[in-house]
């Protein structure tokens, strides 16, 4: 695994010593991408740094976004931690254990891989985890099973640590390609669902499920451009032939 090609995103935390104690886990496990969804100037650079302590360069580093969906725009998938499941909280969640080694098939061949905490106090809501491809749960007591955001993030990212076997960041792509990101994902999406509203596959309004099954399920995939232009030929093909008849 390349632990250079994790990303670490924050949505809307409020209590900035904690950013600073989540930099410190990101340290322990040598993963310094860290990118936060809200405004830089919100956040109290000082208190930070009160427990990021020598990890502070990762919060001077990070970049800001005004969403998820932009935070991982460029990253193979994006997973949402959450202890709760529902119709709108994915079907399946992870272990971290069986995220991490997703994640090396991920990262190896180059691509990125987003893990997603939300807000201290509510965590990621059912919008905030619907931007997210995939569900990510930490096994917890049922007496109490809201883990503080620091700890959260220190478990996955140690569990990613431990996976990273001896190519842990700049090794060669063995794989022989590199999956594409979330970004290049939405065009094939779209056009799949194009092609599908074309034949009469579904009515406009449910267009928004179908595109969320199929960025869900592909980006699971990890396709390669090859297999992303491939998929959308097919699907192309499918619309003409329909239309011919």
């Amino acid at each position: 695994m390349n632990l250079n090609n994790i990303v670490i995103v924050l949505a809307r935390p409020e209590e900035p010593r904690n950013i600073g104690a989540v930099c410190r886990a990101m340290a322990n496990s040598a993963i310094h991408t860290l990118r936060i969804v809200g405004k830089k100037e919100s956040i109290d650079a000082e208190k930070v740094r009160i427990l990021a302590i020598h990890a502070s360069p990762i919060f001077d580093r990070a970049e800001f976004f005004s969403s998820i969906t932009e935070a991982c725009a460029d990253c193979v998938c994006a997973a949402g931690t959450t202890r709760r499941r529902g119709k709108k909280r994915k079907g399946k969640l992870f272990l971290p254990e069986e995220f991490a080694q997703f994640a090396q098939s991920v990262t190896s061949p180059g691509g990125k891989a987003a893990v997603v905490f939300g807000n201290e106090r509510t965590g990621l809501d059912d919008s905030e985890l619907q931007e997210c491809t995939m569900g990510v749960t930490i096994p917890s007591s049922e007496e109490f099973g809201s883990l503080n955001l620091s700890h959260a993030v220190q478990i996955l990212c140690y569990t990613l640590f431990r996976h990273r076997g001896p190519d842990s960041g700049g090794e060669r792509n063995s794989s022989g390609y590199t999956p594409i990101d979330r970004k290049r994902l939405s065009s094939t999406v779209t056009s799949i669902a194009d092609n599908l509203q074309k034949i009469g596959f579904f009515s406009r309004a449910g267009r928004s499920d179908m595109e969320l099954f199929w960025r869900d399920i592909l980006s699971r995939a990890a396709l390669s451009e090859r297999e992303a232009r491939y998929l959308q030929a097919i699907f192309d093909k499918a619309a003409g032939l329909a239309s011919k008849k």
